[in-house]
């Protein structure tokens, strides 16, 4: 299977889901995404009918760490279903696992909603804790926000969800689809090359060692694997390493040379270069962009 990253935003761009995202934000009035696994960080943003207090808050680090704190409760939040988490101010964000086989894949995102009606004591609260977080906010324009926050009695946000729900079981279908498809096209030699370079990734392989290990001259494995893959032996090697890598750095207890080492790489140098090429940033800042602990602190 390909990447989940990568299977997502395929289905992201299918026009059955264009259609529903359109349909589902049409119907509510709220805002839906469809996201990774290993992306959880402002899923809505940008989207239509995304609440306007929120977006105003998502304007200050301090409470889009707060933000990132209710995304990260919905992650580690146990179950198979759909997962709702409150956020300081009172609103819910729901998150739907989808899935490609019995692997999930990402998530389909709702959310930023009143159960009850926003109210001058809970506003006020809001007030006392951006004060004490030293949130500076044009007050009125937050307030008149707040106020204009979508509102739902709990039955109908749930009956929402449960369509959510019920998209999210044709889009596994789709996924699924999309996995049987690109594994009947690809030969068998190349899925047991991707197996063995995932089982391997850690050791110094090269491309003579595996177009052994597969039975083939490097030449020739050379060529399918970049027809197949469109990425040379190294280049697709570095990436699975890199993956790796950045499940690794959510780990703060792991020195970023330690993972280096750990997912195969030779030299520190080579994987900050390699990873910033792929990734687009260092290590150390996909590791802090990836921390709600530390923007928390």
């Amino acid at each position: 299977m390909n990447c989940p990253a990568d299977l997502v935003q395929r289905i992201s761009k299918s026009d059955i889901y264009k259609d529903y995202e359109r349909a589902f934000s049409d119907a509510t009035q709220l805002p839906v995404a469809l996201r990774p696994t290993e992306i959880w960080r402002f899923a809505l943003e940008g989207k239509r009918y995304q609440n306007p207090f929120c977006a105003l808050l998502a304007k200050t680090s301090r409470t889009c760490a707060a933000c990132l704190q209710v995304q990260k409760e919905i992650q580690d939040m146990p179950g198979s279903g759909a997962k709702t988490a409150t956020c300081f101010a009172g609103l819910c964000d729901t998150a739907v696992p989808v899935k490609a086989g019995e692997k999930v894949i990402g998530y389909l995102q709702t959310g930023q909603v009143a159960l009850r009606k926003p109210n001058e004591v809970q506003f006020n609260r809001i007030t006392q804790q951006l004060l004490d977080w030293g949130v500076s906010v044009d007050l009125t324009q937050l307030k008149d926000a707040y106020y204009h926050s979508r509102t739902l009695a709990p039955q109908q946000y749930t009956a929402m969800v449960k369509l959510l729900e019920i998209f999210a079981t044709h889009i596994a279908t789709l996924a699924n689809q999309i996995v049987l498809q690109e594994d009947e096209a690809e030969s068998p030699m190349i899925r047991r090359a991707r197996a063995y370079i995932l089982a391997n990734q850690a050791d110094p392989i090269d491309l003579d060692k595996v177009a052994q290990a597969m039975h083939v001259s490097t030449f020739y494995f050379c060529k399918m694997f970049k027809k197949a893959t469109g990425l040379t032996f190294t280049d697709y090697l570095s990436r699975v390493r890199v993956e790796k890598a950045k499940t690794l750095l959510l780990n703060p207890h792991l020195r970023i040379s330690e993972i280096a080492y750990d997912v195969g790489f030779q030299s520190l140098t080579h994987f900050n270069r390699m990873f910033r090429k792929i990734v687009g940033e260092s290590p150390t800042a996909y590791r802090e962009s990836k921390s709600v602990r530390q923007l928390l602190n």
